[in-house]
C-alpha cells in the first residue's frame, strides 16, 4: 500500500477546501500506521448527526478510499431540514474520498525507514 505522511494528507485537505466551500470541520488527526509513523486519518465530523465518520485509505488489493461510518449506540432522529443538512455533509464527505483517491493515483513517497 502507498504511503501518505499527515503532512501529505493535510495539504490534500487543504487544496480540496480551497476549492469549494463546506467541508470546515473536516481535519486530519494523529494515527501511527504500519510503519510506525504518523499516517494521519481524515475525519469528516458531521453536525447532524453523532456517528464518526472518517475517509480510509485503499486496504490491500482494493485501490478505492472509502467512507467510513462508525457504528453508534443511540439513534438518531432528525427533520427534513436536519435530513438534507445531513445529506450534504455527506455529499462533502464523498467528495472528499473521490478527490484523495484522484490525488493518490499519481502520489509517491517514501515510507519512513524503521
Amino acid at each position: 500500500m502507498p504511503y501518505r505522511s499527515r503532512a501529505t494528507l493535510q495539504l490534500w485537505l487543504e487544496d480540496f477546501s480551497a476549492a469549494r466551500e463546506g467541508g470546515d470541520l473536516i481535519k486530519v488527526v494523529i494515527q501511527d500506521d504500519s510503519w510506525g509513523d504518523d499516517g494521519g486519518l481524515v475525519v469528516v465530523p458531521l453536525r447532524n448527526a453523532s456517528t464518526t465518520v472518517y475517509v480510509r485509505p485503499p486496504m490491500g488489493e482494493d485501490p478505492r478510499w472509502r467512507v467510513v461510518f462508525e457504528p453508534q449506540l443511540d439513534e438518531v432522529a432528525l427533520s427534513a431540514e436536519e435530513t438534507a443538512a445531513l445529506v450534504a455533509e455527506l455529499a462533502t464527505a464523498a467528495e472528499l474520498c473521490g478527490y484523495l483517491e484522484v490525488r493518490s493515483v499519481a502520489h509517491n513517497e517514501a515510507a519512513p525507514t524503521a
